[in-house]
Order: C-alpha cells, then structure tokens, then sequence
C-alpha cells in the first residue's frame, strides 16, 4: 500500500493544478510537442517544463524525443489507480450513509 500511496498523492497533486490540468485535456486530442503545449501559457519554458515534470513524475504522461523536439502525449490507463481509490472511497461512504439513514430511520420510528 505505502507504494500505491505515493503514486496517488503524485497523482492527486499533478491534478491540482490548473496549467496541469489544461495540459491533460490538451493530450487528450493527441500527442503535443513542448512548444505546441507551452504556446497557450504566460510563462517561461522552464516554469511550464516543471509542470510537464510533474506530470511525468505521476506516470500521466510520457514523451519522447526525436532530435531536438520533444512531444508528449497521455500514458495509457493512468488515472486508474485514482479511479479505483476514489471508488473505495466511495463505497466506504455509500455504506456509511446507509447506516447514518438507517439509525435515523429507528431514532424517527422510537419518538413515534
């Protein structure tokens, strides 16, 4: 589980950022050179290539070079670690909500 925890707190804080996020949509069309990805953003490339490290750091991404140009594009099935926590986390929650309704249910029923 510690392993599964980082990678989620990488993802999680990979897609807390705006630029990041916009940045995910972008691929999600297609692959991307760093140039095409940065055009849209008010920031110096070094700036914006940290959050394409970010990225890549949480296994969203990959890239590849091909001489001097670098193009990115979205990793296959990566949110799915996210997917399946967010739906632990939900059924954890489903179940104690039932219960919360159902003690309510027999508090409403024993003022009766």
């Amino acid at each position: 589980m510690p392993n599964q925890s980082v990678s989620l707190d990488r993802v999680f804080h990979a897609l807390a950022d705006p630029t990041r996020l916009t940045v995910l949509e972008r691929l999600s069309h297609g692959p991307a050179t760093v140039g095409q990805l940065a055009e849209s953003f008010g920031m110096a490339l070094p700036s914006f290539m940290q959050h394409l490290g970010v990225l890549e750091a949480a296994r969203l991404v990959t890239s590849s070079k091909s001489g001097r140009v670098r193009t990115y594009e979205l990793a296959p099935g990566s949110l799915k670690p996210a997917e399946r926590w967010m739906m632990e986390q939900r059924t954890v929650w489903d179940r104690r909500f039932n219960q919360l309704d159902q003690f309510l249910y027999q508090l409403k029923e024993k003022k009766k």
